[in-house]
């Protein structure tokens, strides 16, 4: 059995497809990881979400930023920050309901101690061991099932931006959805960042990757995740970024977990998002 990861597709399809056709993946014998933002801003989500749910047991996603957006604008439209256009035909699909209850059912973080890797979309703060993530992950997962309106409704928000094992409630919530879906920065005490994007060289004075921390809990784990399209491809000990910016113009890509191989790139096939 081959187990491949692949990077954010945000809708991108076509190449989907053209990279599960260079990889020869047979979903009878094979095994897929997503790192999670099926959706939003490319040129066919329904598509996306369509093509991951039919192979099953062999694709295993964790749900990222966009993803979880598409699940608010659906449920709780009247505190979703803003409508996007590149979801429509999601949300007025037959199968609309079907493919946003198998959405919303998705994990957080995806570890596998036989591979020896832990899936995740966005990053992890630096406080937290890898058992304290999955349990934080759990956390929400079981929210999100239960009663995912409650959440989602009171998902945006930047705040608390600094982890303390005595948060809870929604603040809770929250601060273990940004970790786990939109983080990218935190500072030397380990506060999140979440309005910095640029690539490491550009970041102001203070601002870490969340994985360079020195302090970080996780830094003995391989770690696997995506989000941070101008960060881009990263191979090294223990880490991997695999979002490389299809829906931006450049590439979609695709690593073996199970053995070493070099990665293999489909690039855009079309114009970029401008938005």
């Amino acid at each position: 059995m081959a187990v491949y990861a692949i990077g954010d597709l945000q809708g991108c399809h076509a190449e989907f497809m053209a990279l599960l056709a260079r990889l020869h993946f047979d979903p009878a014998q094979d095994q897929l990881w997503l790192t999670g933002d099926l959706v939003n801003r490319g040129p066919d989500s329904l598509g996306v979400l369509r093509s991951v749910r039919s192979l099953g047991e062999a694709a295993i996603t964790v749900l990222g930023n966009h993803d979880l957006h598409l699940l608010a604008i659906a449920w709780t439209p009247e505190t979703a920050r803003a409508s996007e256009p590149a979801l429509r035909a999601v949300l007025e699909a037959p199968d609309a309901g079907e493919l946003l209850g198998w959405l919303a059912a998705r994990p957080l973080l995806h570890r596998d101690d036989e591979l020896g890797w832990t899936m995740v979309h966005a990053g992890l703060p630096p406080q937290w061991s890898l058992d304290e993530a999955a349990a934080c992950a759990a956390e929400v997962e079981q929210v999100l099932r239960r009663d995912p309106r409650s959440l989602l409704a009171q998902m945006y928000g930047d705040q608390p931006a600094c982890w303390s094992p005595e948060l809870s409630g929604i603040g809770r919530l929250r601060f273990i959805v940004n970790s786990l879906t939109r983080l990218r920065y935190v500072d030397t005490s380990g506060r999140l960042l979440l309005g910095l994007s640029v690539p490491p060289a550009a970041a102001p004075a203070g601002a870490l990757p969340w994985f360079r921390h020195p302090e970080r809990a996780t830094r003995g784990d391989a770690l696997l995740f995506g989000h941070w399209a101008a960060l881009g491809y990263l191979a090294e000990p223990g880490l991997r970024c695999l979002d490389t910016g299809c829906v931006w113009g450049r590439s979609l890509c695709a690593i073996r977990l199970d053995r070493e191989e070099d990665p293999v790139f489909v690039p855009c096939q079309r114009a970029p998002s401008k938005t």
